[in-house]
């Protein structure tokens, strides 16, 4: 095995919502991170010691970070001793994984690839993606020696390793340094070496493993949470039929020592519940039944949200009289979970597409966490309007994502006004 060189240099692929905090982890720890981006904007707000997303804390560890020289974002990879693949890994078609931006990613940096480098994938990816990635590089650097399988126990120059991340959005910045890692290696010495650069600001325990079993890992904890959320969303659909308040039956059963329902909503959003589960699916769909059933149940939901709106608008016409097309429709919540500007497969916002294709020029949205209107919405006619606005405005207003705003105002509601709410915060 070649002698390892200490880590002081580390290429971050892809600053997005966990690309860039682990850039300013690492940056915050004085060592020199070189982030690799293709969107220009982001590339020039990181620069300028600015962030380009909403996360507490991390604009005060960009800050720092650019400001003291440890940091600085580029277009194209450059050298480096380590390298973290973070880029999307979204599924196509029916529920086919697209590694598309994962493959770009390592094709780019395979070029400035030296001897000792080790390349981290934590995207959360399918079974099997990490060896992928080290065929595609490895195809396009065979002067590099990578790890194989008549190479285990001996002298590889490039080590490759799978660590995903398990944080909470709104709480990274802390968990990146307190969670617990699981550190999948191709080989036991690629474990080590990858355990060698999360050790400069994890405090959890590493946990080592191999590729494949850290990549089933990371599905399986997605998973899990999905088929809990599902149970939630379907016993909604059941009180709905049989006429029961499920928040008051959710907290009563939560009384048991040993159950613990979590609450439904309008949908599972997020670049990870609401697809994860699927690369299960697709890659054992005999075998994994109530992982698709859960799939199904929360991709459901938002219909039925839907469905709920439009009996509040029927119920409008038939007792006020009121015309179907005069009838202004408030959304609350746009993000796909509460306190955070990410939109990323989030069912509150495509409740709102859905509902200004249905009644278009009459739907409007509150969401506290982004600036301005995504394109999709604005191409739509949907106005994103202030809180007080909207609900002096509206006739139905839905409440869509229980953001920390919503929570703190119950608002009282007119004759005239009819309230769906899927979180159960304001009913």
């Amino acid at each position: 095995m070649s002698k390892q060189k200490k880590i002081s240099t580390v290429s971050v692929i892809g600053l997005g919502y966990i690309g860039l905090p682990t850039a300013a982890m690492f940056a915050s720890r004085k060592i020199k991170v070189v982030g690799v981006d293709i969107n220009q904007h982001a590339v020039e707000t990181i620069n300028r010691g600015e962030i380009h997303i909403v996360e507490p804390e991390l604009d005060m560890v960009v800050s720092a970070a650019v400001k003291e020289g440890y940091l600085r974002a580029v277009t194209v990879p450059e050298p480096a001793d380590a390298f973290l693949i973070a880029v999307p890994t979204p599924f196509q078609g029916d529920h086919e994984p697209d590694l598309s931006y994962v493959r770009a990613a390592a094709e780019a940096i395979a070029p400035v690839l030296e001897n000792g480098n080790i390349v981290i994938l934590e995207s959360t990816s399918p079974v099997g993606t990490t060896e992928k990635m080290l065929q595609w590089m490895a195809a396009a650097r065979p002067d590099l020696r990578f790890p194989s399988e008549d190479r285990v126990n001996q002298d590889i120059n490039i080590h490759i390793a799978y660590c995903p991340e398990r944080v909470l959005p709104g709480h990274v910045i802390r968990e990146l340094v307190e969670n617990d890692r699981i550190i999948g290696g191709l080989t036991t010495a690629c474990a080590k070496r990858a355990a060698d650069v999360y050790r400069v600001f994890v405090e959890g325990e590493l946990l080592f493993t191999n590729a494949r079993t850290a990549e089933m890992a990371k599905l399986t904890e997605n998973a899990f949470r999905d088929v809990n959320i599902a149970f939630a969303n379907e016993l909604s659909l059941i009180s709905e039929k049989l006429d029961i308040n499920v928040w008051e039956l959710i907290k009563l059963a939560n009384h048991h020592p040993r159950v613990n329902i979590l609450q439904p909503g309008c949908g599972v959003g997020g670049h990870c519940i609401a697809v994860d589960p699927w690369f299960i699916v697709n890659k054992t769909p005999e075998q994994a039944r109530l992982i698709r059933t859960a799939r199904e149940v929360n991709d459901h939901k938002p219909h039925w949200v839907q469905s709920k709106v439009e009996a509040a608008v029927a119920d409008l016409v038939q007792e006020n009289g009121q015309n179907p097309k005069d009838i202004k429709i408030a959304c609350f919540g746009l993000a796909f979970k509460p306190d955070i500007d990410d939109l990323r497969e989030s069912p509150a916002l495509e409740i709102t597409l859905s509902l200004a294709k249905k009644y278009p020029g009459q739907v409007v949205a509150v969401e506290p966490n982004v600036n301005g209107m995504p394109d999709k919405l604005q191409a739509a006619d949907v106005l994103l309007l202030d809180y007080e606005v909207a609900l002096q405005q509206a006739h139905v207003m839905v409440l869509l994502v229980d953001h920390a705003e919503f929570k703190a105002d119950k608002p009282t509601f007119t004759s005239v006004q009819r309230l769906v709410d899927a979180k159960g915060i304001w009913g």
